[in-house]
């Protein structure tokens, strides 16, 4: 099983040379990736507001401060710009990481962040096969032009292509969505709360990503799945809402390691850590982990 880690959202305020620490601390301590969690705005009832910093341009600057580690939006919110722009985007930091680059994209589902940067919030499943279907083409080199949501593109064109592809991964459950993106995806993701944070969550809604698969006609070995864990490190307070229902990982990272052996029985291809506290320390505690189990 491979592992990944999301760096700190809005979990604290984080400045750049602490987020490179932590990219290089993930890197050298054997983990396979990294995340970025793409988002504009939270507010919760208290009014209290969050917001993290640009994922692109963090995805283009820990591209450029590492070097083997793949790196990737969970996810990129298709409804956020014009679909050419991510592609764009996409490129540029595929080449800047030298093709390490996973495209992770979905509809989104914070009305909040949509309703205060005039995002329209209907239709989004719609919205989203749209843009998908944008994003994919210019990426796979092909001329696009459309003429609904994804902007009105006449014979557009992505230049410079990237040397290669990025690798293309989906984070939803949605039946609608699901059908319209796993003809053409490399990987699968599933956030923690829709699975419960259970092996046997996750095993429910693996299964029907398979099936789909299997229907469409495409080999399930041919997608790879990958699922976020939460994770709270010597049962810290955790710094994201936890609920009865998605109970996190929790203990020394010795039961931490036991624990999470479930998910590689479960047959999870990649398990992305969300974890608390984030840092450069428990990203280094957490390589026990990963070692325990590998």
């Amino acid at each position: 099983m491979r592992w990944g880690v999301q760096l700190p959202e809005v979990e604290r305020l984080v400045r750049w040379p602490e987020y490179v620490a932590m990219a290089r601390a993930a890197e050298e301590g054997g983990f396979d990736s990294i995340w970025i969690g793409d988002h504009l705005l939270y507010r919760d009832d208290g009014r209290e507001e969050r917001g993290p910093w640009d994922a692109w341009s963090l995805l283009a600057g820990l591209a450029a401060a590492t070097q083997t580690v793949r790196l990737g939006p969970l996810v990129s919110c298709t409804a956020f710009g014009p679909p050419w722009l991510l592609a764009r985007r996409a490129a540029a930091v595929q080449e800047i990481s030298g093709g390490r680059l996973v495209l992770g994209l979905g509809a989104g589902w914070n009305e909040t962040e949509f309703r205060a940067f005039g995002v329209p919030y209907d239709r989004r499943a719609a919205r989203f096969v749209e843009a998908f279907d944008t994003i994919r083409l210019l990426l796979a080199g092909e001329r696009v032009t459309t003429d609904g949501n994804a902007g009105g593109l006449q014979d557009a064109v992505l230049l410079p292509a990237p040397a290669t592809r990025p690798a293309l991964m989906v984070g939803s459950t949605g039946e609608r969505v699901l059908r319209a993106a796993l003809p053409h995806l490399d990987g699968w993701n599933i956030w923690y709360d829709w699975f419960g944070n259970t092996p046997d969550g996750f095993t429910r809604e693996n299964d029907r990503v398979t099936a789909i698969l299997r229907e469409i006609g495409r080999e399930p070995s041919e997608v790879w799945r990958s699922a976020t864990v939460q994770v709270v490190l010597d049962e810290g307070e955790p710094t994201r809402p936890i609920s009865a229902s998605t109970p996190p990982v929790t203990g020394s990272a010795e039961r931490i390691a036991e624990q999470l052996q479930a998910f590689a029985d479960a047959r999870v291809d990649e398990a992305i850590l969300v974890v608390t506290p984030i840092n450069e320390e428990t990203i280094r505690a957490l390589t026990r982990v990963i070692a325990a189990i590998a």
